[in-house]
């Protein structure tokens, strides 16, 4: 049967979560709970589950593991939750858009010694990976920069920006944690701005829609990403990293590799649609790490503490976009 598994949240992000699971052999999915029935219904019927309360879930002695993939404020009750009856947890990102209140959560999973794992699907998707495994292995030399740019196909609602913390904690967090992963260092200094070019309705939640960073590490390595709300060739997702000895990237995916040619150029398709389009491989190789990690007691990931570091820099970038100065990490 292998880890038996709950999903708290049936949400567009649990359903991914859900299939995943069903794809992974020494996985089952047990139960899903949501505070909407009619989804949770629905993804039950989807994956052949049970509809239980999430109270429930997190308690049933018939589960091993929760998928974590409520709305953001839910995560820290149902970490402490989980880490009471001893359950792994694989958590959607942000664990929490406090920092105090995530370092609150570590407490309480180091207290418990469960297994924990942020949702950093990005680290999985198998390009990213040869892309690092190639840095890792010197191809290019030593790292100097690293440009990363990501712009979504057209801006959230104006409801979701209110909660979601902000660009740099909800959007570019997924980048900051690539960025870290890329580099092999930790960012002591980051430089951030923002503009409003899209969406009236974002600047009046308070937020950007149009974002850079730059990074800077210990060594001098530096960092530069760039994120946007909309983009209207599809989903832009580009990774470049150059060395003292060349230079690697990752170009966007298209929907479809057939190319025209004719007097007038060269034309080929659009970026394929979104994140769930462009990411599917990633979501299901990092479900598969997380249960091959709690089958055989190793530690998953990125952890809890990988989590908070890119809430760190985050919310370091969010004060530098506010007060218009560079912002020191703390160690």
């Amino acid at each position: 049967m292998g880890i038996r598994i709950g999903i708290l949240g049936c949400g567009r992000i649990g359903q991914v979560h859900a299939l995943s699971i069903a794809r992974v052999s020494e996985a089952k999915l047990v139960a899903v709970g949501d505070a909407n029935p009619a989804a949770a219904g629905a993804c039950a019927r989807r994956f052949g589950a049970e509809v239980r309360e999430p109270s429930a879930i997190l308690a049933s002695k018939d589960i091993d593991a929760v998928v974590i993939a409520t709305s953001t404020p839910t995560h820290y009750d149902m970490i402490h939750a989980a880490t009471a009856e001893a359950k792994a947890i694989f958590c959607e990102k942000p664990i929490d858009l406090s920092s105090d209140r995530v370092r609150r959560c570590i407490e309480a999973i180091d207290r418990a010694g469960v297994p924990f794992m942020t949702a950093f699907n990005q680290r999985f998707d198998p390009h990213f990976g040869a892309l690092r495994q190639r840095v890792a292995a010197g191809d290019i030399g030593d790292v100097e920069t690293v440009s990363i740019t990501s712009r979504d196909p057209s801006p959230p609602p104006a409801d979701y920006v209110k909660g979601s913390g902000g660009l740099y904690r909800d959007m570019m967090i997924h980048d900051l944690d690539m960025a870290r992963f890329i580099l092999g260092e930790e960012p002591v200094q980051v430089f951030a701005v923002g503009s409003n070019l899209i969406d009236p309705a974002i600047k009046d939640a308070g937020d950007v829609d149009t974002a850079a960073v730059i990074l800077t590490t210990a060594s001098g390595k530096i960092c530069q990403i760039t994120n946007s709300r909309r983009a209207t060739y599809g989903y832009d997702k580009r990774l470049e990293v150059h060395g003292s000895e060349g230079m690697l990237r990752v170009s966007n995916i298209p929907e479809n590799m057939v190319e025209r040619a004719t007097g007038a150029g060269f034309e080929s398709a659009v970026a394929q649609a979104f994140f769930l389009e462009r990411f599917e491989a990633a979501y299901l190789a990092e479900m598969r790490h997380f249960v091959e990690a709690v089958s055989s007691g190793r530690k998953p990931q990125p952890d809890a503490q990988d989590g908070l570091r890119a809430q760190l820099i985050a919310d370091a970038a969010t004060q530098s976009w506010r007060e218009g100065r560079p912002v020191k990490l703390e160690g």
